[in-house]
This record gives structure tokens, C-alpha cells and sequence, in this order.
């Protein structure tokens, strides 16, 4: 894989939706970067591609979101809100515990 390859990563839901993010975006959670690491050698580390088959397209696309927003405010003290559908909190707080992030 070329250099530019390994700077991203595929995140896929189990309605078979494909995010590509920057991998310093995703490593925000403890839980990818560790399925990242090349010394783990998982499969994920491997391909480059983690595929969660507890998350939907419509919660994967909010917690990718997420790791753009922290990733762009990370050490600011004014950081604005980020909207949350209220639908959508409890499956969010699931996640974010699941993702360690």
C-alpha cells in the first residue's frame, strides 16, 4: 500500500455503509487505534478497514462526524456544540463507551 493508503482508514456499518477518515481522525477512540496498530496484527491493522457489526450507517456517519469535530476543536477552549438528534443519543452513548472514546 503507498504512503497515502496508510493515512486513511475504512469504517464500514453493518447496513454496508463505507466511511474513509484520516486515521489520526479515528484514533480519537482507544478502541481503533489499538485495532490499528501494526504490532496487534488484527486483520483490521492489515486491510486498513474495520466493519462494525453492531453500528448502523446512521450512527457511524454521527461518531465519524464526531472524530472530525474533536479532531478539529481538540485544545480550544470556545468549542461550539455539536448537534446530536435526540433519536440518536442512547445508541451514541453505547457506542462511545464500546469505542472507548
Amino acid at each position: 500500500m503507498s504512503d497515502v493508503d496508510q493515512e486513511y482508514v475504512i469504517l464500514e456499518s453493518n447496513d454496508g455503509f463505507q466511511f474513509v477518515l484520516r486515521k489520526s481522525a479515528a484514533k480519537v477512540s482507544k478502541a481503533i487505534k489499538s485495532m490499528l496498530d501494526k504490532k496487534s496484527n488484527f486483520t483490521e491493522a492489515r486491510e486498513n478497514k474495520i466493519v462494525f457489526k453492531n453500528m448502523n450507517g446512521i450512527v457511524l456517519e454521527k461518531v465519524c462526524e464526531y472524530f472530525y469535530y474533536n479532531e478539529k476543536y481538540k485544545g480550544q477552549t470556545n468549542v461550539p456544540e455539536m448537534e446530536l438528534p435526540a433519536e440518536l443519543a442512547f445508541s451514541l452513548l453505547e457506542v462511545a463507551d464500546y469505542l472507548e472514546t
